[in-house]
């Protein structure tokens, strides 16, 4: 678009852009339309001559009613760069565009235009116009709106502005209720200060607003429909927030400052006091009550974000129909740190899902308590944006920056927020601008790094004086009103401080791992129910055109189900999700192209080829009472594993199942399997049953490709917290898909999933196998029964090399023993098996995986204890290296060939049994 004040001389150009206008006035841009009809109101007709007339424009009226337009549009757009932000008094940095002078013009020139005719009536001049949008927006709230993807959102802002109801001022009882909680927030962080000197606490002091803008969020979100609102955070600030928003007893955060624990329950190793998180009820003034939830987080800091939103979308379900959500009646909140936000790559891989169908949840309230240092760090080494929320504006999200001393403004923000959020379903950010009055906690000197500005906030007054100033001022209170209502906090705190301490009692919630895993769930389902289910699965609308020769792979499904059997993976893992809808238990499914798969092997969308419809037979199973989901996710791994965590711990009617397009990429979401998935009931009693799918096993295709990383989750296994498994047969999958849906305890289940056994024929299953049989922690050799005696080496592997050592007849005197779950370690199964072998010598492990990866490390003493000392156990696999698998496909093969060799070769054998002669020990 070019420049009109370099275009106004133009003739043509203007006679081009008024008729442009005349068709279509929203097709120029906004200065012309505001010059077109000022030069109509002036000129008293069309404002520019046609390209055959020879009139002549009036050049500098021309240019001037452009200057006005453009500066007053400039303000709406640039006014936040003029507005006060930091309360310790760094000056706005303003904008040339700020200027009359910019545009060409004068103030004198701003009354030559009338208000009217800038949509103004009620102002006189240009002028009077000016000086009310600086008064709308650049005095107390800088609001970045212009970025917003659509003109109705852009216009409602405007209209906001101009209407000034949603920018009200408050009412004086109001302000006195503000400041009362202004004292109750400063007041519980100095008493803390003062009875726990030391004592690590992130306090909120600074950024103190963020505990009333909590409750304006909660009570305009209730009035607009919302009967829970969840809300996670970082450290800063959460004891305050856990005391005065959440509604957490005092005397037991003060407890905690003692050491005493026992009221949080089931958990073992616990986690620091803010870190922990709560559920706790609010009624508000109208008898209206609201459910309040503050997510646990650990020190990740942002990694909460999408947790969050999985809780969110989770708690949106209608109890009757959880295929059907209601996004007002659950409000996510979403609270973080000025040098995490653009500096986490998470925050921007949630903001990525707000829009997406499979995981929106009708827009998050996010506040940024910005503290303008990060650690030690000054924003000039943390980030390259101006604002520390700029990172929102790629997504099309709205900003208000509001100084963390004018509560006033904070609080209207938060008006602002709730209700955007209302119309359009859409996320919001307030970007709270305080400081940080002591050092990264309150045990760290910040005078060290950053001397000046400590100078600054030492001599600077609290939230709660400066507010207390203003209202006196104001004459809404007096001083006498402003220390009475700080005394009473103190005096309240010291009250429950002297009965916490008066508690003698030392009593802590014991936990202990039950010294053999639960008893788990067996359902068996007939094969005329699985035939009936299958035949469900492969029906679709007469009007529904799958492609053809996709129709034909899912026909095979037909025959699959008969006497020569072949059930393949993905169609075992269909008749087990069939099967768990049909027992009113719902599912949810994401990850990368999990509607396909990623092998082309599951199909659960299929798609029209004549008008590329959707059709999705599992959700034609089961009842109304019941939902199947399954959704493409965006490319992450971090955001996508962290929202179907928070889901599954919201939804514990929900079998909730994340893949990875490769198990390796996992490796990006790692911080949610250590924080969350294998600690979160050792710290925080919070359970989860969230399965992962990780596609795993040495097919040649490199390093990035071929290992799931199965040595990380086993060395985090402890507890009962997870269990992880290897199955190696379709059969297998079904089963312990079925198992993991009903099981209690609720957790995490670690799948290692095939490659190439996704259709081997050796690998397939018989409609038998999974209607008589149940999950077997570990599977004899089948050829076993006929060769006990003969047997003198038991071999045990998991998984995929189980058919690459049974690809050919074994020797009579070897039999390969598959372990298909590995944690809880099945010891009983394991010493069953090497009992019904009498004359073993020796038991081998062998695994594709280097020796340092894979379960090598992890089975070598549990197995140690399942066979006792008299055996020599051998280790088979790839020496220790660097990286997971060759990147040479002929390597590769060679080792593989290797290992199949090492494990069964005579030889190999003769050298064990010289070694068991010599000494019971382990090589």
């Amino acid at each position: 678009m070019a420049d009109p004040i370099a275009s106004v001389f133009n003739d043509a150009y203007i006679a081009e852009q008024y008729e442009s206008f005349r068709r279509d006035p929203g097709s120029v841009d906004e200065s012309w339309r505001q010059f077109f009809r000022l030069a109509a109101e002036f000129g008293g007709g069309a404002p520019a001559p046609a390209p055959s007339s020879s009139a002549e424009p009036d050049q500098d009226f021309a240019r001037r009613v452009v200057g006005v337009s453009r500066y007053l549009n400039s303000i709406r757009r640039y006014g936040y760069l003029a507005v006060q932000l930091d309360p310790l008094g760094t000056p706005p940095p303003g904008a040339a565009e700020l200027t009359p002078e910019h545009y060409g013009i004068t103030e004198a020139d701003l009354s030559l235009v009338t208000g009217a005719a800038l949509g103004f009536p009620h102002l006189g001049t240009g002028r009077d116009v000016a000086e009310r949008l600086k008064y709308r927006y650049t005095r107390n709230l800088a609001v970045e709106f212009v970025h917003c993807g659509t003109e109705e959102e852009r216009q409602w802002f405007r209209a906001l502005f101009t209407a000034e109801q949603l920018t009200r001022p408050l009412s004086p009882d109001e302000k006195r209720a503000l400041l009362t909680r202004l004292s109750e927030v400063d007041g519980l962080e100095r008493f803390l200060g003062r009875a726990f000197t030391g004592y690590k606490r992130f306090s909120i002091e600074g950024t103190d607003a963020l505990v009333p803008m909590l409750d304006t969020a909660i009570g305009e979100s209730a009035a607009a429909g919302a009967s829970h609102i969840a809300i996670s955070m970082s450290h800063r600030g959460r004891i305050n927030v856990l005391a005065r928003v959440m509604g957490k007893p005092v005397e037991h955060i003060l407890g905690e400052f003692q050491g005493r624990h026992d009221h949080l329950g089931d958990v073992s190793t616990g986690d620091v006091k803010y870190h922990l998180g709560f559920e706790g009820d609010r009624v508000l003034p109208n008898g209206h009550a609201v459910h309040l939830s503050l997510v646990p987080n650990p020190s990740h800091l942002e990694i909460v974000n999408p947790v969050l939103q999985g809780y969110t979308r989770a708690h949106q379900r209608q109890e009757d129909a959880p295929a059907v959500r209601d996004e007002r009646a659950v409000v996510p909140i979403c609270i973080h740190g000025d040098a995490a936000f653009p500096g986490e790559g998470v925050v921007a891989e949630t903001f990525n899902l707000a829009r997406l169908r499979g995981y929106r949840v009708g827009g998050t309230l996010h506040v940024i308590v910005n503290n303008q240092v990060g650690f030690t760090t000054d924003p000039t080494d943390g980030r390259s944006t101006r604002f520390a929320s700029d990172l929102a504006k790629g997504f099309e999200m709205p900003v208000i920056h509001v100084n963390g001393d004018d509560a006033e403004a904070c609080v209207i923000a938060m008006r602002i927020a709730v209700a955007y959020r209302t119309t359009f379903g859409r996320d919001f950010l307030v970007d709270l601008v305080g400081y940080r009055r002591h050092g990264h906690n309150e045990g760290d000197e910040p005078a060290y790094t950053q001397p000046l500005l400590y100078d600054a906030i030492k001599a600077h007054p609290t939230p709660r004086q400066v507010w207390g100033e203003r209202l006196i001022k104001e004459g809404v209170v007096t001083q006498a009103d402003v220390d009475a209502a700080d005394a009473a906090v103190a005096a309240d705190l010291q009250s429950v401080l002297d009965k916490s301490k008066a508690d003698t009692s030392t009593d802590h919630s014991d936990f202990a791992e039950a010294s053999t895993p639960p008893k788990l769930p067996v359902r068996l389902v007939s094969t005329l129910r699985l035939i009936e289910l299958n035949e469900a699965l492969l029906h679709w609308p007469p009007s529904f055109s799958p492609h053809p020769r996709l129709a034909k792979q899912l026909e095979r499904r037909r025959d699959a189900m008969g006497d020569a059997g072949g059930i393949d993976w993905g169609h075992a893992e269909a008749l087990a999700f069939a099967s768990i809808l049909s027992e009113n238990t719902s599912i949810r499914f994401s990850g990368q192209d999990v509607e396909r798969g990623t092998f082309s092997h599951r199909h659960d969308v299929l798609h029209d080829v004549v008008n590329g419809g959707e059709y999705v037979p599992l959700q034609h199973i089961g009842s109304s009472h019941v939902a199947f989901e399954i959704y493409n996710s965006a490319l992450s791994e971090m955001a996508v594993m962290g929202f179907e965590y928070g889901y599954s711990c919201a939804a514990p009617d929900t079998l909730t199942l994340w893949e990875g397009q490769f198990g390796d990429f996992a490796n990006v979401a790692q911080p949610i399997i250590d924080q969350f998935l294998s600690a979160d009931r050792a710290k925080w009693g919070q359970d989860s049953g969230l399965v992962l799918l990780l596609p795993h096993g040495y097919e040649g295709q490199g390093p990035e490709h071929s290992s799931a990383r199965l040595e990380r989750f086993l060395q985090m296994c402890a507890e009962g917290n997870m269990r992880v498994a290897y199955p190696s047969t379709p059969a297998q999958y079904y089963h312990i898909l079925r198992r993991q849906a009903v099981a209690s305890p609720r957790r995490p289940l670690i799948l290692m999933q095939p490659k190439s056994l996704l259709r081997l024929a050796q690998a397939a299953s018989w409609v038998t196998d999974l209607s008589e049989n149940t999950f077997q922690p570990v599977i004899d050799d089948p050829t076993g029964e006929d060769k006990r005696n003969a047997v003198t080496r038991l071999v045990l592997c998991t998984g995929k090399v189980y058919y690459d050592l049974t690809a050919k007849p074994l020797p009579n005197d070897v039999a390969v023993v598959r372990v298909e779950e590995l944690y809880p370690w099945p010891h009983a199964d394991v010493t069953r098996v090497l009992d019904l072998y009498p004359n073993v010598k020796d038991v081998t492990w062998v695994q594709e995986e280097p020796k340092n990866m894979g379960a090598w490390s992890y089975v070598a003493p549990r197995l140690r204890g399942s066979v006792g000392n008299a055996l020599v156990i051998r280790y088979i696999g790839r020496p220790e290296r660097a990286s997971p698998a060759e990147g040479y496909a002929q390597t590769h093969t060679e080792e593989q060939a290797r290992i199949v060799n090492d494990a069964l070769s005579s030889s190999q054998r003769a050298l064990g049994a010289r070694r068991a002669s010599g000494a019971m020990k382990t090589v």
